[in-house]
This record gives structure tokens, sequence and C-alpha cells, in this order.
């Protein structure tokens, strides 16, 4: 049996038990690894989907252009779908991100427009703006827009969250992941919702952003946004596949204690993730010790790999230059 292209490989990745960062906790801690999908992250999922419901809208049409705005992930994910396609690419992402994501962008055939992080969503610079503005300008082109486009909960919906009900054999209690677009912890919770009310969603978000504070308080505090070098979580802006009624509450992470956490996985569970993964880990590790007992099954989803943050947090230098290391 063989596949007819890579993108068919996408989905079913492994549930892996963490046995030493959780040392002294009651509860079962379960990761969802995501770097087994073939463009390493879970962005492949809403990717494919996507691009196969814009299809069926007549939004994307033969020989089209894929002009999105992206951490680097869902870049990936689209470039690969792409391929399987015959389709262009162009991403805008920004000028925070590591060179890796960049790199491996452009080697799947994107084009790649980098812009400044620290102007506001609606600047011309931003690369919201960019990449909207090009969708504008160049003929038979498709904005997926991942973080107002629901196709990208739907995917989570059919299939992320459809796995994790079945390998935990329905006993999982709690589900714990990082939010930027939404999509993948609002498409998860539905589902397990679904199956049982009582599970709760577990948002991890970036001292920076707006999150936390809004779903407490239904304020949008523009005094919560500031720069912060996590990649590929928190927003200052409000996604509509964040739907707060799905998640219950969010707990912030420090890009410090993300990062550390992020080379413990390596080190000491053989898991070579990416930064976002370590700031999930220690938020809902921080959240297992003060609520859950062993009668509980916490799942926090792994979103990518390593390779992308080798000259950053895998990198001794840079970590000592940022404050991380002693």
């Amino acid at each position: 049996m063989y596949l007819n292209h890579i993108t068919e490989a996408i989905g079913n990745t492994p549930l892996v038990k963490l046995n030493k960062v959780t040392d002294g906790l009651a509860a079962t801690i379960l990761a969802k690894v995501e770097y087994f999908n073939p463009g390493n992250s879970v962005k492949d999922r809403m990717a494919i989907k996507m691009i196969e419901d814009a299809e069926q809208a007549g939004l994307l049409k033969p020989g089209g252009t894929i002009i999105e705005g992206t951490s680097g992930n869902t870049g990936m994910g689209l470039a690969l779908a792409a391929s399987a396609k015959g389709y262009k690419c162009i991403f805008t992402l920004t000028d925070k991100q590591s060179p890796e994501k960049i790199n491996i962008l452009k080697a799947v055939g994107a084009d790649v427009i980098v812009c400044p992080t620290n102007v506001a969503p609606e600047d011309p610079q931003s690369y919201y703006s960019v990449a909207k503005r090009l969708n504008q300008e160049i003929p038979n082109s498709f904005y997926p827009n991942q973080y107002d486009n629901l196709s990208n909960t739907a995917a989570h919906y059919a299939t992320t969250g459809p796995e994790i009900w079945q390998q935990t054999e329905g006993k999982v209690t709690h589900f714990a992941s990082g939010v930027g677009t939404g999509g993948t912890i609002c498409g998860i919770s539905k589902y397990l919702k679904e199956q049982n009310p009582a599970i709760k969603a577990i948002g991890l978000d970036t001292y920076g952003s707006v999150f936390k504070k809004y779903k407490e308080t239904g304020i949008f505090d523009k005094n919560e946004i500031y720069p912060y070098k996590t990649e590929g979580i928190g927003e200052d802006i409000l996604p509509k596949n964040v739907d707060f009624n799905l998640i219950d509450l969010f707990i912030k992470v420090t890009d410090k204690d993300g990062a550390l956490m992020t080379r413990r996985l390596a080190k000491e569970e053989g898991l070579f993730v990416g930064w976002s993964c370590g700031t999930a880990v220690h938020g809902a590790l921080e959240y297992a010790r003060e609520h859950l007992t062993q009668d509980d099954v916490l799942v926090v989803l792994l979103p990518d790999h390593g390779t992308r943050y080798l000259g950053k947090i895998y990198n001794d230098d840079w970590m000592r230059a940022e404050g991380y290391l002693d």
C-alpha cells in the first residue's frame, strides 16, 4: 500500500505519556505529538481543509496563488497541499519568526515576505495587511485567512478531537493547548465536550496577548498587548476561530518558562519539539499540580518540531543573550 501524495499522511499522530517532567503529579499526562504530520506540525490538518473547502466553494481555481499570513507552520501545510494540487504560494511572516521557518518555506517553493512585528494589525506594513493587499492585487489568488476561516476549527473537530477521544478510550478529562488562531483548541474542545460535557479545555496564552483578560472580563484591553518572543500563540486580535465558550480558562506562561520546558521535553522525554510546545506543557503542569487527581487524564497538544527553533531555544548562546540561561 502506498500514498498518492504526502498530504495523505496527515493525521493519526501518536499520543505519548509524559514520564519525567510530570514527576510528583498524580494525574496521567499525555502528549498529542503533532510533529508526526508530514509538515511537522498540527497546521497541516487545517491547511488541507481550508484549501479543499475553498476548491469546493469555487474560491480557489486551477493555477491559482495561495496568499497567507503565517508564523511558519500554516505556510508549510499550505505549501505541501499546493505542491499536490499545482498552486503557487506567497507567505507573509513577522520578523520575529526563526530563520529556519523562512528557509523551510522557501525550500518548498514559496515566496516569503518578512514584515515588522511591532506594528498594529491594521498598519499597512503588518503581515495581516500585506497578505490582504496582495490578495487584492494578484489575479486568481486566494487568501485563506486562518484566523477567521472556520474550516480551521472544522478540521480539528473532524480529525484531532476524534483521535484524542479514541486514543484515550474516552477517559480524557482535560485538554490543554496553546491558543493562536484558536482553531485547534476550539475544534478539539467542541468534539470532546459533545462526547463528555464535563471535559475541561485549558488555553495556554503568552504575556503580551489579549486572550486571558478577554475571557475573564469581556474587555479587549490594548494595554495587554506588548512584544513577546514565543512564536505561534497569543494574539493582538480576536480571531473568529476563538470561541471563548469552548475554552474554560486561560493560563499565561512567560517566554522563558516556555523555552526552558521545551528544552526539558527534548532532554528528558525525547520529544524534540517547538517553543509553544514547552509553553503548553508548562502551563498544563501548573494547572495539574493545583487541580488534578489520580483519576484525571490530561491531554496536552504539542504543535510542532524542534527543527524550527535550532537558532533560538536550542542555541545556548541565544538563550544566554535572552537571559533564559545562567
